[in-house]
This record gives structure tokens, C-alpha cells and sequence, in this order.
């Protein structure tokens, strides 16, 4: 096992970004403050692909030895991998080593199709029902787990991660039944009901941040009415009320899966993994 020493290396957090959304950015300001806190890297950055301060500048302006991109991410999809990997000269996943004039450039695995991400959603699920628990918390064992994903036919490794943390959660034999829902694919969110068999639904989704998808979007796709929704969110006000009763199922449904703190160590061992260097997988709390 190699030692870990990135005393002389940059550490840049890449998300998507958007200019209509401030929480958008959010994880990514989270888990850089957070990773700058540890000192571990000689410097931490925050980019972004569709706002300031954007990639390519960031890239631009760093001199370290080594610096280690990590897309924050949800899958092995779309942007991650071909369009943003392509843009900065990469090619995923065969080449991700990249030099330059005064570094040397890792494109490291977004952090979504990370093993520990089924810990992340598990306490997402066990989270929001803890806080909520009317009339009452109802057990795993008579609840139905619907894992929340965008979707898009431009990338068939879109769906992946979402589908591989459906198969190792249904595996654990928890939740009476597992299932994956989409935006822009079948099966669609607004049919969440002919995939969730029990009156018990808890809903998670599966996106970084808790921007316009997660808090306007999907609570529409789910049965609130957008009036309401808009009504509620300019008001500053959680966008769907806990538990909600549709389609005869009572429904909870949690933040994002992308403002847990557990994800600065996943964005850690993305490095670790850049750099060949193992070291025991970090479990998530809770």
C-alpha cells in the first residue's frame, strides 16, 4: 500500500452548475469547505461546467504537480463522461491521466457510482420517515423504496448507478420492494404508483443537489399541484409536506442524496482511486 500524501496536489470539485438555481451549487461549495477544513490537499477548488468559476479557468489558473478533478456527479453518464471528460481532453475510462506544461491532470470516477452511495440512500429513507412519523413510522418491511433518477436516452450509462443501488438494495431484503423511477424515461415518476405495490412509499432522489428537479419538478410529477408547489417554494417553505397521501399510497420523500456529509469522503477515495492508493472503504454515518 502506498503512503497517502497530496500535500502537493489540487483537489478540484466539479459540478454541473446553473445560473437559475442558487442551490445548484450548494454540495459542491459544501464538500470543498469541508475537504479544505481536513488540509489534506495543498489547495481545494470548486468548478463548475455551466457557471462561475468554470473549469476550464480553474484549470487554468493552478500550477500544483498533481491536481485530481472529481466530478460531483450522479452517474457514469451524459456529461460526466463524454461531454466534460471530452471537452478537458480526456477519454473515459480508458485514458483519465492527462499532462500538461506544469501538472499532471487525473480525471477521477463520478461520485454517484461510488459502492458506499447504497448507505447514503439507505439513510436518506430511514432519515426522512424518522422525522416524520405520521401517524406513524411505518417498517421497512411494509414500505416500498423508490430511488429517484433524471434518465436520458442520449446515454445508456445514465441509468446504471441508479439501477445498481436497486439491485443491492433489494439484495439486503429490507424494504418490501425496491424500484427505480425516472424523469425522462420510462418508468416515469408519474407512475410511481404502478411500481409501488404498497400503501407505504418512501422516495428518494437520486441527484446531487436540491435544485429546481428535486424541490419544483418531481413533487409535481408526483402529484402536487405546481401552483401549490411554486406558491410554496417562493414562500421558502419545503415544496411537498411529509407524508402526502397519493394515488392511495402515503408518500415520504427526502432531499437529495448529494448534501449528505458523507460524500466529502467519497470524493476523497475518488482521489485515493486516481492515485492507486487502497485504503479501507469509509462507511457513511448513520
Amino acid at each position: 500500500m502506498q503512503n497517502e500524501n497530496f500535500a502537493d496536489a489540487v483537489l478540484v470539485v466539479l459540478g454541473h452548475g446553473t445560473t437559475l438555481n442558487d442551490q445548484s451549487a450548494a454540495p459542491v461549495f459544501q464538500h470543498v469547505a469541508e475537504l479544505r477544513r481536513r488540509q489534506i490537499f495543498r489547495e481545494v477548488r470548486e468548478a463548475f461546467w455551466k457557471q462561475e468559476p468554470q473549469v476550464r479557468n480553474v484549470l487554468a489558473e493552478i500550477t500544483g504537480l498533481r491536481v485530481f478533478i472529481v466530478p460531483l456527479f450522479i452517474s457514469e453518464g451524459y456529461f460526466s463522461t463524454e461531454i466534460i471528460a471530452t471537452e478537458l481532453g480526456f477519454c473515459f475510462p480508458d485514458n483519465l491521466k492527462l499532462k500538461t506544461q506544469n501538472s499532471e491532470l487525473h480525471y477521477c470516477r463520478p461520485v454517484g457510482s461510488h459502492p458506499s452511495m447504497t448507505g447514503v440512500i439507505l439513510a436518506r429513507a430511514a432519515g426522512i420517515v424518522k422525522q416524520f412519523p405520521f401517524p406513524r413510522a411505518p417498517k421497512p418491511a411494509e414500505t416500498t423504496l423508490l430511488i429517484v433518477g433524471h434518465g436520458t436516452e442520449r446515454n445508456a450509462h445514465s441509468r446504471l448507478a441508479i439501477q445498481r443501488q436497486v439491485e443491492l438494495i433489494r439484495g439486503q431484503n429490507v424494504f418490501a420492494e425496491v424500484g427505480a423511477v425516472f424523469m425522462e424515461e420510462a418508468p416515469f415518476i408519474q407512475h410511481f404508483h404502478a411500481v409501488a405495490k404498497t400503501k407505504h412509499v418512501v422516495v428518494v432522489p437520486f441527484f446531487i443537489s436540491d435544485g429546481l428537479h428535486v424541490v419544483e419538478d418531481i413533487p409535481v410529477l408526483l402529484g402536487e399541484p405546481e401552483k401549490l408547489v411554486k406558491e410554496r417554494h417562493d414562500a421558502g417553505q419545503p415544496t411537498w409536506r411529509n407524508p402526502t397521501e397519493k394515488h392511495g399510497r402515503l408518500v415520504w420523500y427526502s432531499p437529495a442524496v448529494g448534501t449528505e456529509p458523507h460524500l466529502a469522503d467519497v470524493i476523497l477515495e475518488r482521489v485515493r482511486e486516481a492515485a492507486n492508493i487502497f485504503l479501507p472503504r469509509p462507511a457513511p454515518a448513520g
